[in-house]
Protein backbone atom coordinates (compact mmCIF):
# COMPACT_ATOMS: atom_id res chain seq x y z
CA UNK A 1 0.00 0.00 0.00
CA UNK A 2 2.81 2.50 -0.65
CA UNK A 3 2.65 5.43 -2.44
CA UNK A 4 6.01 5.31 -4.51
CA UNK A 5 7.99 1.79 -4.95
CA UNK A 6 10.46 2.89 -2.98
CA UNK A 7 10.53 1.74 0.95
CA UNK A 8 8.50 3.54 3.37
CA UNK A 9 9.64 6.57 5.39
CA UNK A 10 12.43 5.49 7.82
CA UNK A 11 13.04 8.32 9.85
CA UNK A 12 10.13 10.03 11.77
CA UNK A 13 10.51 13.21 13.98
CA UNK A 14 9.40 12.24 17.80
CA UNK A 15 8.86 14.12 20.65
CA UNK A 16 10.22 11.92 23.54
CA UNK A 17 12.41 8.73 24.42
CA UNK A 18 11.09 7.93 27.73
CA UNK A 19 10.04 4.33 26.70
CA UNK A 20 12.24 1.68 25.60
CA UNK A 21 9.69 1.05 22.82
CA UNK A 22 8.03 3.94 21.40
CA UNK A 23 4.01 3.76 21.04
CA UNK A 24 1.51 5.35 18.69
CA UNK A 25 -2.46 5.41 19.87
CA UNK A 26 -4.02 3.15 17.57
CA UNK A 27 -6.93 6.04 17.13
CA UNK A 28 -5.44 9.38 16.78
CA UNK A 29 -1.56 8.27 15.40
CA UNK A 30 0.12 10.52 18.48
CA UNK A 31 2.89 9.25 20.23
CA UNK A 32 1.99 7.22 23.89
CA UNK A 33 3.67 8.48 26.86
CA UNK A 34 4.65 5.50 29.15
CA UNK A 35 3.03 5.31 32.68
CA UNK A 36 4.40 4.12 35.53
CA UNK A 37 0.73 1.78 35.92
CA UNK A 38 1.48 0.76 32.63
CA UNK A 39 4.42 -0.90 33.68
CA UNK A 40 3.44 -4.53 33.72
CA UNK A 41 0.61 -3.93 30.77
CA UNK A 42 2.50 -1.92 28.53
CA UNK A 43 2.95 -4.58 25.70
CA UNK A 44 -1.15 -4.32 25.45
CA UNK A 45 -1.37 -0.67 25.45
CA UNK A 46 -3.18 0.75 22.55
CA UNK A 47 -4.60 3.67 22.88
CA UNK A 48 -3.61 7.17 24.53
CA UNK A 49 -6.65 7.28 26.49
CA UNK A 50 -10.01 6.40 27.11
CA UNK A 51 -11.82 8.89 24.57
CA UNK A 52 -9.27 6.91 21.87
CA UNK A 53 -10.58 3.48 22.90
CA UNK A 54 -14.24 4.55 23.58
CA UNK A 55 -14.21 5.99 19.88
CA UNK A 56 -11.87 2.90 18.11
CA UNK A 57 -11.32 3.46 14.21
CA UNK A 58 -14.43 3.66 12.33
CA UNK A 59 -15.48 3.78 8.69
CA UNK A 60 -15.01 7.52 8.40
CA UNK A 61 -11.42 7.04 9.13
CA UNK A 62 -10.61 4.48 6.80
CA UNK A 63 -12.23 6.61 4.15
CA UNK A 64 -10.22 9.32 5.57
CA UNK A 65 -6.67 7.93 5.44
CA UNK A 66 -7.72 5.91 1.79
CA UNK A 67 -8.75 9.64 0.38
CA UNK A 68 -5.22 10.99 2.08
CA UNK A 69 -3.52 8.38 -0.18
CA UNK A 70 -5.41 8.91 -3.46
CA UNK A 71 -4.96 12.65 -3.40
CA UNK A 72 -1.28 11.84 -3.19
CA UNK A 73 -1.30 9.19 -5.78
CA UNK A 74 -2.39 11.85 -8.04
CA UNK A 75 -0.05 14.60 -7.09
CA UNK A 76 3.77 14.87 -8.38
CA UNK A 77 6.74 13.82 -6.33
CA UNK A 78 7.17 15.82 -3.52
CA UNK A 79 3.83 17.69 -3.77
CA UNK A 80 1.73 18.14 -0.64
CA UNK A 81 -1.65 18.28 0.17
CA UNK A 82 -3.71 19.98 2.53
CA UNK A 83 -5.69 17.43 5.18
CA UNK A 84 -8.84 19.68 4.59
CA UNK A 85 -8.71 18.70 0.53
CA UNK A 86 -9.23 14.64 2.28
CA UNK A 87 -11.78 16.13 4.13
CA UNK A 88 -13.77 17.69 1.82
CA UNK A 89 -13.55 14.46 -0.57
CA UNK A 90 -15.01 12.21 1.82
CA UNK A 91 -17.60 14.72 3.43
CA UNK A 92 -18.18 17.52 1.20
CA UNK A 93 -20.81 19.13 3.43
CA UNK A 94 -19.63 19.82 6.97
CA UNK A 95 -15.89 18.63 6.23
CA UNK A 96 -14.81 21.53 8.44
CA UNK A 97 -16.02 19.00 11.64
CA UNK A 98 -14.08 16.57 10.42
CA UNK A 99 -10.53 18.31 10.18
CA UNK A 100 -9.20 16.42 13.46
CA UNK A 101 -10.19 13.00 12.28
CA UNK A 102 -8.17 14.26 9.14
CA UNK A 103 -5.44 14.96 10.90
CA UNK A 104 -5.53 11.58 12.83
CA UNK A 105 -5.50 10.11 9.79
CA UNK A 106 -2.82 11.45 8.44
CA UNK A 107 -0.79 10.47 12.29
CA UNK A 108 -1.79 6.96 11.21
CA UNK A 109 -0.51 6.77 8.11
CA UNK A 110 2.45 8.46 9.23
CA UNK A 111 3.05 5.53 11.80
CA UNK A 112 2.64 3.06 9.01
CA UNK A 113 5.68 5.07 7.51
CA UNK A 114 2.85 6.10 4.34
CA UNK A 115 3.21 9.99 4.21
CA UNK A 116 5.54 12.94 6.37
CA UNK A 117 3.48 15.75 7.74
CA UNK A 118 5.39 18.73 7.42
CA UNK A 119 5.26 22.59 8.04
CA UNK A 120 7.09 25.27 5.82
CA UNK A 121 8.58 22.25 4.05
CA UNK A 122 9.90 20.49 7.23
CA UNK A 123 9.02 16.78 8.80
CA UNK A 124 7.29 17.45 11.80
CA UNK A 125 6.27 15.48 14.94
CA UNK A 126 3.13 14.37 13.96
CA UNK A 127 1.93 14.08 18.07
CA UNK A 128 3.17 17.57 18.79
CA UNK A 129 2.57 19.41 15.28
CA UNK A 130 0.30 22.28 16.35
CA UNK A 131 -0.94 24.89 13.08
CA UNK A 132 -1.31 24.63 9.35
CA UNK A 133 0.02 21.50 8.19
CA UNK A 134 0.75 19.55 5.12
CA UNK A 135 0.91 15.87 4.07
CA UNK A 136 3.59 14.99 1.56
CA UNK A 137 3.97 10.98 0.56
CA UNK A 138 7.51 9.29 1.63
Amino acid sequence: MLLHDDLACTTMARSSTSAAEVKWCARCGREIEWRKKWERSWDSVKWCSTSCRQRGITDLDRRLEQSIIDLLKRRSGSATICPSEAARAVQPDGWENFMEDTRCAARRLVVKGLIEIVQKGSVVDPSTAKGPIRLRAC
